[in-house]
């Protein structure tokens, strides 16, 4: 902790997940004064535990005598995060700190905000997190019409129009992809850092070409490793191709013929970008930190001119 982010914090952006904890404290003018991080996701706290892990990160530079507003986004509205925060219902705008919900804290220095999160009836789906994320890319591409694709452990597919989410999709990619390299026999033949590019590519295009065969395919790579002693780096390529190109088959009505925009940790986002540049279709890549950021960004600026 400085005196300077002391003497000049005038907002906590938060973004809480189910694995980590994110901090940016800003100024004024919504400049970066310092940036904090830690493990402490909602995934492994207690409910009495989350002011005590956000006070580990920002306590020291909360200063005395005045209220710091917090304005949070992420898994820590969830049902068993903090406090459940409400959803706002597809067809929608992207949530803002209009809709926020106001979590009661014992620290009187701190006033305490969630985003909302957003559903989906029909077919039903779920998003926390990624709202915050749209937001963002909104504030700073209102004319945006396409599809926002958010790569991740669960992936999303977003169609906007007129800055409203329209719909969207949710695949389960990362996740399968990493039950399947960490829990499954498929675990013996993966286990390496390097990757082969070309295999990633080939599996893709067969996925897309063939899904009904994925199932076998996937034993496939165990077989090959122990009968033709194919290398762990093709096998682990090939199986993130296997499942990328599932997910790609299956999202083809949300990205054929759209603009597209990828917003995710880069080598997700290059993976993403990669596939869909082989069937055709072309993205544009912006940070997910930043879009996060800015998202919080536009939701405290909603909660001031309604607490006004």
């Amino acid at each position: 902790m400085s005196k300077d982010v002391k003497d000049k914090l005038a907002l906590a952006a938060v973004d809480w997940g189910t694995s980590n904890l994110r901090v940016w404290l800003l100024d004024d003018a919504g400049d970066v004064l310092d940036q904090r991080c830690s493990s402490k996701g909602m995934g492994v706290l207690a409910p009495d535990e989350f002011e005590p892990a956000l006070l580990e990160l920002i306590g020291d530079d909360l200063p005395a005598g005045r209220v710091t507003p917090v304005m949070c986004c992420g898994m820590v509205g969830s049902r068993q995060g903090w406090a459940e925060a409400s959803y706002q219902t597809a067809p929608c705008t992207a949530p803002s700190g209009a809709n926020a919900t106001r979590v009661t804290v014992k620290d009187p220095r701190m006033a305490l905000w969630i985003v909302p999160g957003v559903k989906q009836v029909g077919p039903d789906d779920v998003m926390r997190g990624e709202e915050t994320q749209i937001a963002g890319f909104l504030s700073q591409n209102p004319k945006f019409d396409g599809v926002i694709c958010l790569p991740g452990t669960h992936t999303k597919w977003v169609r906007v129009s007129a800055e409203e989410i329209v719909s969207f999709q949710t695949y389960m990619t990362g996740e399968l992809f990493s039950l399947l390299s960490d829990h499954s026999v498929l675990q013996h033949s993966v286990k390496t850092d390097a990757f082969d590019q070309q295999a990633f590519e080939d599996a893709l295009s067969d996925a897309i070409s063939r899904p009904q065969s994925i199932a076998a395919k996937l034993f496939g790579l165990r077989a090959a490793h122990l009968v033709s002693d194919q290398s762990a780096s093709v096998s682990k390529a090939s199986l993130s191709g296997f499942l990328l190109g599932l997910e790609l088959a299956g999202s083809r009505p949300y990205w054929l013929g759209m603009d597209i925009a990828l917003i995710g940790a880069p080598e997700l986002c290059d993976l993403y970008k990669g596939g869909l540049a082989a069937q055709g279709a072309f993205a544009n890549t912006y940070s997910v930190n930043d879009m996060t950021l800015a998202g919080l960004k536009a939701a405290y600026a909603d909660v001031k001119e309604t607490t006004k």
